[in-house]
């Protein structure tokens, strides 16, 4: 997912767009029907599908672009939710009309598009100026043959949120770089630390973590495999890494450690807004969310300390549709946005970390604060999660349904007191359904 927001400046207030079906950028239509633009009154119109909040209007660089190059005018529809973007956009794809001629691609859906929708999107490949991002970045995108069907936007690089004042009555460091020592280099490290906190807390009813699924996520998107191999077959079910942070993240819910709330499911915005839990594995996107629904009277009290290990959570891409009428000014602008300058920018505003190698080395991006999280340097510490990300990162057709699927795995076990080889199997065979 690429709802991403800096602390640092006011544009918290954009994360309310996520709440709507759409916006409208330029004088454009929002209508479901309307398709990709082409020629109008001596413009290019160009259209934009995108979901959530990817930046790129929030943060003025639509209407930057449009006052840069006057022939052009853009209009963007956004919807809220990326589960019902995704749907019509395969029911438009399949149909061959209503698509708009830039299309936003969660990293989730990049391999199934790579392998069935490839000929509907165009190549760019032949685009100048767009060897600047990390390495395993546009191979997500890049068919077989040498098709790149879209340039990259953001990652999730993660790190773990945490209340300091929760941590100071659990007698626990508070300090950033003490709290990330206490766990550094392996997520076990993390579960006995909440097994310290839960015994030592004096603060009340107050949970380790929001959810096991978090640490689930956070644990899985550390390999290179995660669900599926090179090859494209299913190994979930046979990789060692699905295995160990299915257990682990047993252990955290079996031992009482977790307040048993999903990320972005009811509950956990009251939850953030009570302190109901003192940590959330966070990718960089997740901290806009994470300040806007813990709110002001919270500002401060939540820090940001190195994960355990690097993993990438979430990401985008933008893709053109391979029969827009205007397809080469399509490509320009999606070249221009996912520009390093444009994504230093992006992050400087709402917190995106950036794809590309050459803006996460660039001061813009390494010296970025967040007021909310106590100062924290996230340039800094997301930057250093973006390296240690590993260089290949396999995706598979239907990663982010399985994802959701173990995700309600281990709901099982924390709302239901299912067995972890109960709600396995209950797992395996909602898995097996959805992928066959």
């Amino acid at each position: 997912m690429g709802t991403y927001r800096s602390m640092r400046t006011k544009a918290v207030a954009a994360v309310a767009a996520v709440g709507a079906l759409s916006l409208v950028v330029g004088c454009g239509s929002g209508d479901d029907s309307a398709t990709g633009g082409g020629r109008k009154d001596g413009k290019v119109v160009i259209t934009m599908g995108m979901y959530g909040v990817m930046g790129f209007k929030e943060t003025g660089l639509l209407e930057q672009y449009e006052k840069e190059n006057p022939g052009v005018e853009i209009r963007a529809e956004v919807a809220g939710d990326e589960q019902t973007y995704y749907t019509a956009l395969q029911t438009r794809l399949a149909a061959g009309k209503g698509l708009k001629d830039i299309q936003g691609i969660e990293i989730g859906r990049a391999k199934e598009i790579v392998d069935t929708r490839a000929a509907k999107f165009t190549d760019f490949s032949d685009v100048a100026g767009t060897g600047h991002f990390l390495p395993w970045k546009q191979s997500q995108i890049t068919t077989e043959d040498g098709k790149v069907l879209g340039l990259g936007t953001d990652i999730g690089p993660m790190a773990v949120c945490y209340r300091k004042d929760y941590f100071e009555k659990a007698g626990l460091p508070t300090d950033r770089d003490e709290v990330a020592e206490l766990w550094e280099g392996d997520w076990k490290k993390y579960v006995e630390v909440g097994r310290t906190f839960k015994k030592d807390f004096t603060g009340g009813d107050v949970a380790y973590m929001d959810a096991a699924s978090g640490l689930f996520n956070a644990m899985v998107y550390g390999y290179p495999e995660q669900y599926y191999n090179e090859k494209g077959d299913l190994i979930y079910d046979r990789n060692p890494a699905v295995k160990e942070a299915w257990n682990l993240a047993a252990d955290a819910a079996e031992d009482g450690l977790s307040a048993r709330l999903r990320q972005f499911q009811p509950g956990w915005d009251p939850g953030l807004a009570n302190g109901t839990f003192a940590t959330a594995v966070c990718p960089a996107w997740m901290l806009g969310h994470i300040g806007e629904k813990a709110g002001e009277k919270n500002k401060g009290r939540w820090d940001v300390a190195k994960a355990p290990k690097g993993a990438n959570w979430g990401g985008s891409f933008l893709g053109v549709v391979e029969n827009s009428p205007v397809k080469e000014e399509a490509k320009k602008l999606v070249a221009w946005l996912t520009a390093p300058e444009q994504q230093a920018h992006i992050f400087q505003k709402q917190g995106s970390v950036p794809s590309s190698q050459e803006a996460l080395e660039s001061p813009d991006v390494k010296n970025v604060t967040s007021e909310y999280f106590n100062g924290a340097p996230i340039g800094k510490i997301f930057g250093a999660a973006a390296q240690e990300i590993p260089d290949k990162q396999v995706l598979g057709r239907k990663d982010g349904t399985i994802k959701d699927t173990f995700s309600q795995g281990l709901t099982l076990i924390e709302q239901q007191g299912a067995s972890r080889d109960e709600a396995w199997k209950t797992t395996a065979e909602r898995i097996e359904k959805a992928v066959g």
